[in-house]
């Protein structure tokens, strides 16, 4: 009895030695599991919040992929109205390079016909030049021979003015011979 009650002691606290590492194992398992909960919380709320994310992504691309077709469409429609100008000027600017090239011809020919003239007066205007030549060296002759004459005169003039000159010089040192003279005399207390 003594044997079987040390076996089942023995059992027992064998037994109770298994359950206190099973409750440390369930406590362990419990916290890692705790932890799991709670990193699933996390991935979930940050999954919320990248799909939240995502959403607002795609709606910004909508909205972006709609203005980018409105601003796609808007160039086309200038483009095309651009190019309806362009078509239209290149019209006008073709009917006026004509016009421009048929002018050309018109002016060639004139050109012809004024080469033409420009050279008869270029043989008048060479008669012409040579007959003023000789006029001009007639003239010059006669005005180098008044110049000539024109400087006489001018000595004659100039020698003239000195002379007006000394004369004005002597008649103030007369004037201020008077007043010197007119001075003294009114100091003079007998005339006073």
């Amino acid at each position: 009895g003594v044997f079987l009650y040390n076996h089942l002691q023995q059992k027992v606290r064998n037994a109770e030695a298994l359950a206190q590492k099973y409750k440390q194992q369930q406590e362990a398992l419990s916290a890692q599991l705790q932890v799991v909960y709670e990193h699933r919380s996390r991935l979930e709320r940050s999954l919320q919040k990248e799909r939240g994310e995502h959403k607002k992504t795609k709606e910004d691309f909508l909205v972006y992929k709609l203005e980018a077709q409105e601003a796609l469409n808007k160039e086309k429609q200038d483009s095309m109205n651009r190019y309806g100008a362009l078509s239209s000027q290149h019209k006008i600017l073709k009917n006026q390079h004509d016009d421009v090239k048929k002018q050309l011809l018109d002016l060639q020919l004139q050109h012809n016909s004024l080469r033409l003239e420009h050279r008869k007066s270029l043989e008048t205007h060479g008669q012409k030049l040579a007959q003023l030549q000789q006029e001009k060296d007639s003239e010059v002759t006669n005005l180098q021979d008044t110049v000539f004459k024109l400087r006489e005169e001018s000595k004659l003039l100039r020698k003239a003015h000195q002379e007006v000159h000394s004369q004005l010089l002597n008649a103030q040192a007369q004037m201020e011979e008077f007043r010197q003279l007119k001075e003294a005399l009114q100091k003079m207390p007998g005339l006073r």
